[in-house]
């Protein structure tokens, strides 16, 4: 068995007469380090990290330029919260989502309301939060019990959302996807909601496929539903990624508050809203639809405001990266980097579908994201987790994984193409991959029988 030692050793070059030459790991060490020695030990763990522009695993953003870094490094001790300190960042905060107020059409923008938040996690929690207090308090006012919420969605939504039902005791109704159905349609509906349905959440940019769900057969699914039922259920779009996709490359599709049924959107400023993390966006339709018992009055930092949050003292600085995005930018420039890189995504998509081993399973038609599988794999030596494992070897980070529920038994790779990844790195990626088949098809390249596989919710 190896083992590892618990401390760091510093090496005799960096090392100061008198300095400790070595670090403990696990407990804090009786002496300090010079700022220059403990920046060196960072350094070299960290440089074990993989290579982030290689990373095509993550929808997180990995790179801004060198104004942005600028603007980050000036805005490092801004605390989102204490708008009575940092005021205008609290403006800032303004500006942006009504900035995405008026980019998802809202009726009025004015009469909108929104908020950041550490990501589309907390986003859609904050969300899922609105919906369960509204649905409380009108069962409440007509005297009916409140112990048995529930909220429909895809099998293919993010763990997120299987998270909020847990924390917040709500019945998850998961309508799976299948080959014929691979987003949830609006089809069956009927099946899953009844009095106790807060909401359904519709999808732009399934985690798994990078594919939108069609929020406008949804709606018509629910309207139909009204007309025979009585249920008024609202959706919350999680729309992490596709928020910041369709309306500059897909202005023609209805998703957004054009839906009288959209009660709120998320998305992620830190995905494709181009900004490092952690960001992220809500915005309601109106103020009606954010319940005022859920905002609390904050006065402890020199001034009163309304805050409504899962976290307190949080990064100011992305905000204003968001902002400046949004500035640099506009509607033009979004519209020009987020079609770029649809056409990487479009690009490697189609090599991999003329490659022999693979077939598509979606293909980069929404969001810059596509997911194969492997053609007869009953009758192949290795697996898509052997593959990701040799593309690995050349930095390149690219998951495998089981489709969920009843397609479980499809395992699926993803590739999310972000800003950063051009058409010269899709061409060296797709050596990588050639040769990486090449070596598992050959004699020697027989693979071991890998058996452990990762969570589906990368």
């Amino acid at each position: 068995m190896i083992t590892t030692r618990d401390f760091s050793e510093v090496n005799p070059m960096l090392a100061r007469p008198g300095e400790p030459v070595s670090a403990p790991k696990s407990r804090l060490g009786d002496s300090e380090l010079l700022p220059e020695t403990a920046y060196q030990l960072v350094h070299d763990e960290a440089m074990l990290d993989g290579n982030a522009r290689l990373n095509l695993a993550t929808f997180v953003g990995t790179w801004m330029d060198p104004f942005a870094n600028q603007l980050y490094a000036e805005a490092f001790d801004k605390n989102a919260v204490d708008k009575d300190e940092y005021p205008q960042t609290a403006a800032i905060e303004e500006y942006c989502w009504r900035m995405l107020a008026d980019l998802w059409q809202a009726p009025n923008p004015a009469a909108s309301l929104g908020t950041s938040t550490t990501g589309s996690s907390e986003a859609c929690m904050l969300g899922g939060l609105a919906l369960k207090r509204r649905w409380q308090n009108r069962r409440r006012a007509c005297g009916l019990p409140i112990d048995q919420p529930n909220l429909v969605m895809s099998s293919g939504a993010q763990v997120c959302w299987e998270k909020f039902c847990n924390y917040w005791d709500v019945e998850p109704r998961a309508v799976p996807i299948t080959a014929d159905r691979k987003v949830l349609d609006g089809s069956a509906l009927d099946s899953y909601v009844d009095q106790n349905t807060i909401g359904v959440v519709a999808i732009m940019g399934v985690t798994g496929t990078g594919l939108y769900e069609p929020v406008d057969q949804i709606a018509a699914a629910l309207d139909a539903i009204q007309l025979e039922t009585g249920h008024d259920v609202p959706i919350h779009v999680d729309a992490a990624s596709g928020g910041m996709i369709a309306p500059f490359c897909q202005p023609e599709l209805t998703w957004d508050f054009r839906l009288p049924r959209v009660a709120s959107i998320n998305t992620s400023g830190h995905k494709y809203g181009l900004v490092y993390p952690g960001l992220g966006w809500i915005v309601w339709r109106d103020r009606s639809l954010l319940p005022k018992d859920l905002v609390f009055p904050v006065s402890c930092l020199g001034g009163e405001a309304p805050t409504f949050a899962l976290n307190f003292s949080r990064p100011g600085a992305q905000i204003l990266l968001q902002y400046y995005m949004f500035l640099r930018l506009g509607r033009d420039g979004y519209a020009r980097v987020q079609q770029s890189a649809l056409d990487v995504a479009h690009y490697l998509a189609s090599a991999v579908d003329q490659l022999g081993p693979f077939e598509l399973w979606s293909q980069a038609a929404d969001t810059p994201v596509f997911a194969w599988t492997l053609r007869d794999p009953d009758q192949r030596k290795w697996t898509l987790y052997d593959l990701s494992d040799r593309l690995r070897m050349r930095g390149w980070q690219v998951p495998a994984y089981p489709l969920p529920d009843d397609l479980g038994h499809v395992t699926v790779q993803r590739i999310v193409v972000r800003n950063g990844l051009s058409m010269d790195l899709a061409d060296r990626w797709l050596k990588d991959l050639r040769d990486a088949v090449e070596h598992l098809e050959s004699p020697e390249g027989e693979a071991p029988g890998r058996t452990s596989q990762p969570c589906f919710h990368h």
